[in-house]
């Protein structure tokens, strides 16, 4: 077994970074902070132990510069780096370099990252794992799932029947997606998924999935060791989206039947695994309208909703990421697995609903967070705080718990009507109309809840 880290360095920033240190120092780890100059007075730099400053504003130039990361690394003696959520989490690469250079990548093996990173062989991994897939360009009669043809895409459109979605192989977090009604569509689609692949992710590669139509996002929460132990911690219900983005999350879902759980967190279990996972991961699913569940993907990283399943399970999962990195078995079982209440979490983006969801960078005048019992705020924010334009929108997390659904919806009504901040617009406003619309509260949420959103 390998000692717990000494050191470890936070490839990443904003409210993961601070959640990921104050996770190291209940674990008695002394942590490193890299931030870009923009992000020279965000809260994970000042309550790091150490804080290096790795470039300009621009990603590429910074957070996304795995060589200035490592070499941070190396020169604070970390002998382990998290990734927290996007920029390199799930870079192969990135965590192969890591091992290269005798530091721990937090996260799952380069294997895991690489195989859940091409969207095609993980579905073929799922496929031979006996996981249900969405009718697409990899069946049992078509086991080359990648498209390479106008004409192809057209003959597996007609196969499966319209609307299809076009998505980039290396595609992730939402992007690479496009819909096609009709042939027409599709062409045009086609290239410019192509073409936006190849631009985002030098891959140009694409394949083809049916648009399940009322379809639900539910994804499992699973832990797994490097001894072949996997446990999930439930689902979530994550079908409030705004262009394939979740927006809104809940855990446990209120809409699938018990024995629906059952069969999906199963399965989830399955899937790790076949692919000998080990680390945190999340296993995601779009289940009918007739209960029919079909896998979608893998995130191989810690997600954005994990707290929802923190509060109903009272794990700390970022504790069991670092502990799980550092070799030790799970000390948890299946069955002391144990989910009180539900809880809620609505992402507080620096976003101007009203307008299209258009970002809103600038200077907090005023930061009030909301409290009381059964309310957690994650955020990096504060008064006179900057939100930089060159980043995620994230400015906080709200998460509401308590015995139900019913108290958690009015719990987070409140803590939604008492959360200030003031000086850049926010999704705050969106929010209290969702958990004021019939169809959220009658569990009737989709994947295209916004489409005919009236708030």
């Amino acid at each position: 077994m390998r000692k717990m880290f000494n050191k470890v360095l936070i490839a990443n920033r904003g409210e993961i970074a601070l959640r990921i240190i104050r996770a190291c120092k209940e674990l008695g780890i002394k942590t490193v902070a890299v931030y870009s100059t923009a992000d020279r007075n965000s809260l994970h730099v000042t309550y790091a132990d150490e804080a290096i400053c790795i470039g300009p504003p621009e990603t590429t130039e910074s957070y996304l510069k795995d060589s200035n990361i490592i070499s941070v690394a190396e020169m604070t003696d970390a002998d382990a780096i998290h990734p927290g959520v996007g920029f390199l989490a799930e870079n192969a690469l990135f965590a192969e370099e890591c091992e290269g250079s005798w530091i721990t990548f937090i996260g799952p093996s380069v294997e895991n990252i690489a195989l859940m990173g091409d969207k095609v062989k993980a579905r073929d991994a799922m496929a031979k794992a006996g996981l249900k897939l969405i009718p697409g360009s990899r069946s049992r009669r078509r086991k080359r799932g990648v498209v390479q043809t106008e004409e192809e895409a057209k003959k597996i459109a007609h196969d499966v029947g319209y609307p299809v979605m076009v998505k980039a192989v290396a595609g992730g977090g939402g992007r690479g997606i496009r819909v096609a009604h009709n042939d027409i569509s599709l062409i045009n689609v086609f290239q410019t998924a192509k073409a936006e692949a190849e631009a985002a992710f030098g891959n140009p590669d694409v394949y083809i999935e049916k648009m399940i139509q009322n379809a639900r996002h539910i994804e499992v929460q699973i832990l797994a060791d490097k001894h072949g132990n996997v446990i999930h911690l439930g689902e979530r219900e994550c079908s409030i989206q705004r262009q394939h983005q979740k927006l809104l999350e809940e855990a446990p879902s209120a809409a699938i039947s018990g024995e629906l759980r059952e069969n999906i967190c199963r399965d989830a279990v399955k899937a790790a695994k076949a692919i000998k996972y080990s680390n945190v991961g999340t296993i995601e699913f779009l289940v009918d309208d007739e209960d029919n569940y079909y896998f979608l993907e893998i995130n191989t990283r810690v997600q954005v909703e994990h707290p929802v399943t923190e509060m109903i399970t009272g794990i700390d999962i970022i504790k069991e990421q670092i502990r799980l990195a550092a070799d030790e078995k799970l000390n948890i079982e299946q069955k002391s697995i144990t989910c009180y209440g539900h809880a809620i979490e609505c992402r507080i983006n620096a976003e101007d609903a009203e307008n299209g969801f258009t970002p809103s960078p600038g200077m907090i005048q005023l930061y009030h967070p909301p409290g009381g019992p059964g309310i957690r705020v994650d955020s990096h924010v504060y008064n006179r705080y900057i939100v930089p334009p060159y980043y995620d929108s994230l400015v906080a997390k709200l998460i509401a718990h308590a015995p139900n659904r019913d108290e958690a919806i009015a719990r987070m009504r409140r803590a939604l009507d008492e959360f200030v901040i003031e000086g850049i617009k926010t999704t705050i406003p969106f929010h209290q109309k969702v958990m004021e619309d019939e169809r959220f509260l009658n569990c009737q949420v989709y994947t295209h809840f916004l489409d005919s959103f009236e708030g």
